[in-house]
C-alpha cells in the first residue's frame, strides 16, 4: 500500500515536468499582461510619468466613435481575411488531400508553403510591387487595353495581401484534417443516392469541421494582430487596432495607459475566439449530419 510521501511524489513529479515551461510562461506572458493589464487602469499615463492614479478613463475612452470605427474595421478586415482564406484554401486542401498523385504530394505541398520561408515584410514589399499605380498588373492590364486599378492604400489591398500570407496556414490545417476522411462514408452516401453536393455537405464538411474551426482560429487571431500589411498597404485610411496601439506606444501619441487598454481588448478579443472554438470546435461530427 502506497504511503502518503509516496502519493505525494507521485503528484508533485508530473509538475516537476511542467516547471521549466511553466517558468517561461509565466515571465513571458502571465507577468507581462499583468503589468499591460496594470497600466491599462492608469489614465493618461507617458513614459516616465509616476503613476497617480487608477481608473477605467482609458477604457472609456475606447467607447469613443473613433475608436470603435478602429475595433470595426480591423475585426472586419481578420473575419473578411479569415472567409476568404477558407474558400480558397478549401479547395487546394480537398486536392492535395485526395486527388494529387501521392508520389507528389509532400513536395506539392512544401511547394505551397514555401512562401512562409521569407520574411512577411519582404512579402508585403512584393505586393507593393504588383499593386501600386505603375505596379506590374497595372501594366499589364495596359499592354491588354484593359483600364489600370488603383488598389494601392484600399481595403482591397489589404484583403489581398492578409489573405496571401495566411492562406497557407489555412491549407496546412485543413491538409491534415481531409488527410485523416474516411472515404468508406464518401462511398456509402454515393451507394445510397447521395450526389456529389449533398455528400460534400453531409459527410466531407462535418467530419473536417474541427479543422475548418482549427484553421478559421488561426488565420482570424493571426490576421487580427497583424501589423505589416494593413500599414504598408492599407495606407492611412485602414487604421487597425495594431496600429493604434503601436501609435500610443511608440508613435507620436505616446499615451502608454491608453496603448494598454487597447492591448487588453485585443487579448480579450483574441481570448474570445480561443474560447468560441473550445467550446464549439471539436463537437461530434454526427451533429451536423
Amino acid at each position: 500500500m502506497a504511503t502518503i510521501g509516496q502519493k505525494l511524489r507521485a503528484s508533485v513529479r508530473p509538475l516537476g515536468l511542467l516547471g521549466p515551461a511553466g517558468i517561461w510562461l509565466l515571465l513571458l506572458i502571465v507577468l507581462p499582461t499583468l503589468l499591460i493589464g496594470e497600466l491599462s487602469l492608469v489614465p493618461g499615463l507617458r513614459p516616465g510619468e509616476a503613476i497617480e492614479g487608477y481608473g477605467l478613463l482609458n477604457y472609456l475612452r475606447i467607447l469613443e466613435p473613433t475608436y470603435l470605427q478602429v475595433l470595426q474595421r480591423s475585426a472586419t478586415f481578420a473575419m473578411g481575411t479569415t472567409l476568404l482564406c477558407l474558400l480558397l484554401g478549401f479547395p487546394v486542401a480537398y486536392w492535395l488531400a485526395l486527388m494529387a498523385p501521392k508520389r507528389w504530394r509532400n513536395l506539392l505541398l512544401v511547394l505551397f508553403i514555401l512562401p512562409l520561408w521569407t520574411s512577411s515584410l519582404l512579402r508585403t514589399y512584393a505586393w507593393i510591387t504588383l499593386l501600386r499605380r505603375s505596379g506590374v498588373i497595372n501594366l499589364v492590364l495596359s499592354t491588354l487595353g484593359l483600364p489600370t486599378q488603383d488598389l494601392m492604400n484600399t481595403p482591397w489591398a489589404v484583403y489581398i495581401g492578409m489573405t496571401y500570407s495566411f492562406l497557407p496556414y489555412m491549407v496546412l490545417i485543413l491538409y491534415a484534417s481531409l488527410e485523416r476522411l474516411d472515404l468508406q462514408l464518401l462511398e456509402a452516401a454515393a451507394d445510397l443516392g447521395a450526389n456529389p453536393r449533398i455528400a460534400f455537405w453531409r459527410v466531407t464538411v462535418p467530419q473536417t469541421m474541427p479543422g475548418i474551426a482549427a484553421g478559421c482560429l488561426l488565420v482570424f487571431v493571426t490576421s487580427l494582430g497583424d501589423f505589416v500589411v494593413p500599414t504598408l498597404l492599407g495606407g492611412p485610411n485602414s487604421m487597425t487596432i495594431s496600429r493604434l496601439i503601436y501609435n500610443q506606444f511608440l508613435g507620436v501619441a505616446r499615451n502608454w495607459g491608453f496603448g494598454s487598454a487597447l492591448s487588453m481588448v485585443l487579448i480579450l478579443m483574441v481570448s474570445l475566439a480561443i474560447a468560441l472554438l473550445l467550446k464549439y470546435g471539436d463537437r461530434n461530427p454526427e451533429l451536423y449530419s
